[in-house]
């Protein structure tokens, strides 16, 4: 038979005894009952070739035959596994294996005999500090490289190192030649190179070997002079009217738009983008807003403009052209109309005002006369175009129009029932009501690709860049306006465009930024110092040389 293996805490060898295979079971206090054979003398506080029970919970020095028991919760007691931690796993034979081979059995028992509770997820991770750079997948890239290069730096360092060793010593033990000594010059000349390119270098992040020496770390330390100076230099070099002016006019604005205008695939675009402004704009306002500003304007000028002139000339105009006989003849057939259909309604009132002495039949024959009168005289008037009535009203209206534009008590008059018009709720709810017609007129025709408003503003920025693109003089009128109005810009809020930089570097974190400069040009600063080696080694050459030509 199989037997559940026990490992010594002691780090003594696996013993097995005799026994049925066992597996420990998760859920329980020890995972598997089983009989375990003994550890050697002095493992784990047993003496040898005594049985293994369950200990008291707690106990760790135990003598041989000591029983061992399950250990309540909390305890140091071991369930199943040798390190008493919830979680981990025994080791069991496994049925069938060759050899006896042990199979690893996890044992997710607790105490209390119940799962343990999920653990926690790990807290999130806190969003960059204020001014903090974040790195991407390309600055790491970066930084990559920059290692990469500072390793060659170091190790062309390093060699020059190993040859001006190698030269002194060929020098001194070998009794090596002239050549030794012009070699020992370049490397000794290419190491002064190499340390002093790196101490430059080195010195615009940090401070080398952390060593307090002045004028180091010059981007972590100097960083808001920096700024300061890198918005100076932009607002004196790069914002000047001189050099915005020039700028603008190289562009040639005028003519690249026109001729970008006048594509119809462009237009459309430029159309679809100002229908959306346009119905942005009005969908943003708040009607009550809007509808109380557009009243308060129509009555404000309505009061102010006096009407009465420009009715008389419009009258006047009118009357000249012979355009009210519509108005007149409409009135006379509206007249005869009426008279036909309510001729008793004539008839009862002359009747009504007759005298009460005169004879009833009289008073009928007079209402009756009278209507035929009236009815014939209205529809001479309606049926001849010439007709005497008709040339009173034409007289009466002309004098009418030049009273308007020339007569004060009728002009008075005129603004008298302007201003009670106006003030009537029913003309203000008319006014305030237009807006929403209006705007509701204006969206739809937005939205609309085949709408008149469309249609006309596509139509007229195609032609606007067609005379763009061919007419010089509009071309330099637009861009005059254009240079005119970026130069008032810039010259106006230079400084808070400036301010823009400094208070952006002001506003790093002047670790972040060191690396992150470092990262971006950190690869070709380490070619200076493989320059200052080579360049070094270089000069030390020819400074040899010519020393020893002369005899130095």
């Amino acid at each position: 038979m199989r037997s559940l293996p026990y490992r010594s805490p002691a780090g003594g060898a696996v013993r097995r005894g005799a026994g049925p295979p066992v597996r420990p079971v998760a859920g329980t206090a020890r995972g598997a009952r089983a009989s375990r054979t003994a550890a050697p003398a002095g493992a784990d506080g047993r003496g040898a070739g005594q049985p293994r029970t369950a200990a008291p919970a707690g106990a760790d020095g135990r003598g041989a035959g000591q029983p061992r028991t399950a250990a309540p919760a909390g305890a140091k007691g071991r369930g199943g596994n040798s390190s008493g931690l919830p979680g981990v796993g025994c080791y069991a034979d496994k049925t069938g294996a060759p050899g006896g081979r042990q199979e690893h059995v996890e044992n997710r028992s607790t105490a209390g005999g119940t799962a343990p509770p999920p653990s926690p997820a790990p807290p999130p991770v806190p969003p960059p500090a204020r001014g903090a750079f974040v790195f991407n997948a390309a600055d790491e890239e970066r930084r990559r490289g920059v290692r990469r290069m500072k390793t060659i730096a170091t190790g062309l360092l390093v060699l020059v190192a190993l040859v001006y060793v190698l030269a002194k010593y060929a020098q001194h033990a070998w009794g090596a030649g002239g050549w030794a000594a012009y070699v020992a010059a370049a490397a000794e000349a290419g190491m002064v190179g190499a340390l002093a390119d790196w101490f430059a270098v080195t010195a615009l992040f940090k401070r080398p070997l952390g060593l307090p020496i002045p004028h180091t770390a010059i981007i972590p330390t100097k960083k808001d002079q920096l700024g300061v100076t890198l918005g100076e230099f932009v607002g004196e070099n790069f914002l000047s009217s001189d050099v915005v002016r020039a700028r603008l006019h190289a562009l040639g604005i005028g003519g690249r738009l026109g001729a970008w205008l006048a594509e119809p695939a462009h237009a459309d675009r430029v159309t679809a983008e100002l229908a959306a402004a346009l119905r942005g704009a009005l969908t943003v306002l708040r009607d009550s807003d809007v509808q109380a500003v557009v009243g308060e304007a129509i009555t404000r000028r309505a009061e102010t403009a006096e009407i009465a002139p420009g009715i008389g000339k419009t009258l006047e105009r009118v009357v000249a052209d012979g355009g009210h006989r519509r108005a007149v003849d409409l009135i006379c057939a509206k007249a005869h109309d009426w008279l036909v259909t309510h001729g008793d309604s004539i008839t009862d009132a002359v009747q009504g005002g007759a005298p009460g002495w005169t004879p009833r039949f009289v008073d009928r024959k007079v209402g009756e006369r009278v209507y035929k009168e009236l009815l014939r005289f209205i529809t001479e008037m309606r049926d001849m175009p010439e007709h005497p009535a008709r040339g009173a009203v034409d007289r009466f209206l002309r004098d009418f129009a030049a009273d308007l534009q020339s007569d004060t008590e009728t002009r008075a008059r005129v603004e008298r029932l302007k201003s009670e018009i106006l003030a009537r709720d029913e003309v203000q709810d008319v006014i305030a009501s237009a807006w929403s017609a209006i705007r509701s007129m204006i969206i739809s025709a937005a939205e609309d690709e085949q709408s008149e408003l469309r249609l006309r503003v596509r139509a007229s920025l195609i032609s606007l860049g067609a005379r763009l693109a061919t007419d010089g003089r509009l071309q330099a009128k637009l861009e005059g306006w254009i240079e005119g109005a970026v130069v008032y810009v810039v010259t106006t809020y230079r400084t808070e465009i400036t301010s823009l930089i400094t208070d952006t570097v002001a506003g790093w974190d002047a670790e972040h930024t060191s690396r992150k400069i470092e990262a971006h040009i950190g690869r070709d600063l380490q070619f200076i110092r493989i320059n200052g080696t080579v360049v070094g080694a270089l000069a030390g050459l020819l400074i040899y040389s010519v020393s020893r030509a002369f005899g130095a």
